[in-house]
């Protein structure tokens, strides 16, 4: 094993770093060079006492993030009758937002209140994984619940016999099963390559697309079997998705009067909300990386829309217009002040 250092300037804070130690891996097809760690960095532009100063609402979404969505899973836990398709579709996707949250926010806080930037490389990879999977199976999850308003809205009749517990219990099996197996290759084929650029990454937190921009070998690879997994999975999804909804506007307009139309159609205001907060700033995401061009302040911004904001909204929606969690929170709220 041989070492090389690397000094280099961190634009997010525009401090010098110490040099940086970078292993020099020898393998049957070269030489691999793998930085001990990364940098991450805040918002571009922003100097210190800003980020510091940032930390705080960051903070404050972390914890109301966790608290909203732990909130909606207990609930759901605890009340027998919202075992329903809809509830325990929405206590999955409520999971998946307290785990994503939990490996991005208290590294970002961080970040933005002390300054550690050094996230090590092997961690960097892990995270990068966890963020993609989860994203995969909360589209998995969305997929389902237009599934399930699908079935409500259009077939009510058949809604008790096609969606029962054992069938919603193996849609969240294939649901974890597809974003593990789809997103398990991008460690490997990350550590595959070789950097020996800046080990700056420009967010605060790690994505495969930004990673992968840091090699000096050919990432043709990456490229390809990135780009397969974002349309065969969340690009799938969203046109299913989509189709749903067609049918189910298309029922609803069937629909005699209005009174029922507008009731069985406000059945899907949160989901609806749930994906446009999830599907919009990852489409956008997507195309601006796909477009290449240096990393600007829109990439930074909308990679952390995508990250922060489901997390953060969804109980807020969900908890708004769902009458059941709504009254049981307002319940636990005036006991809790007796």
């Amino acid at each position: 094993m041989m070492f090389l250092l690397f000094p280099f300037l961190d634009p997010g804070f525009g401090m010098q770093k110490p040099q940086l130690l970078v292993p020099v891996i020898a393998t049957s097809n070269g030489t691999l060079v793998h930085p001990a760690y990364f940098l991450l960095v805040g918002i571009p532009g922003l100097g210190p006492t800003i980020h510091f100063w940032l930390a705080f609402p960051l903070c404050f979404m972390y914890a109301l993030a966790t608290l909203g969505n732990l909130t909606i899973v207990l609930i759901i836990r605890m009340e027998r009758r919202l075992h329903e398709p809809m509830y325990l579709f929405l206590a999955m996707l409520s999971t998946i937002d307290i785990v994503l949250s939990s490996i991005t926010m208290p590294k970002m806080a961080s970040l933005f209140l002390m300054g550690i930037q050094e996230i090590e490389f092997n961690v960097c990879l892990t995270q990068m994984f966890f963020i993609h999977a989860l994203s995969a199976m909360e589209s998995a999850v969305l997929l389902a619940m237009a599934f399930d308003r699908f079935v409500a809205i259009c077939h009510p009749l058949r809604h008790a016999f096609v969606l029962t517990r054992p069938t919603v219990a193996k849609i969240g099996l294939a649901a974890l099963t597809r974003g593990f197996v789809f997103f398990f290759p991008l460690p490997f084929i990350l550590k595959r390559l070789s950097y020996c650029r800046t080990h700056t990454v420009t967010h605060s937190f790690c994505l495969h697309q930004d990673i992968m921009k840091l090699s000096c070998t050919d990432t043709r690879v990456n490229v390809v079997y990135g780009l397969f997994i974002i349309l065969s999975v969340m690009g799938v999804d969203s046109l299913f998705i989509g189709f749903s909804y067609i049918l189910i506007l298309w029922a609803v307009l069937e629909l005699s009067s209005w009174g029922p139309a507008l009731k069985a159609f406000n059945t899907c205001i949160s989901h609806l909300c749930a994906v446009l907060v999830f599907y919009v700033p990852l489409i956008g995401l997507s195309v601006v990386h796909r477009l290449g061009g240096p990393t600007s302040l829109l990439h930074v911004v909308m990679a952390n829309t995508y990250l922060l904001l489901p997390p953060v909204v969804n109980p807020l929606v969900y908890g708004a217009k769902t009458k059941e969690i709504r009254s049981r929170v307002l319940r636990m709220f005036s006991q809790g002040s007796k």
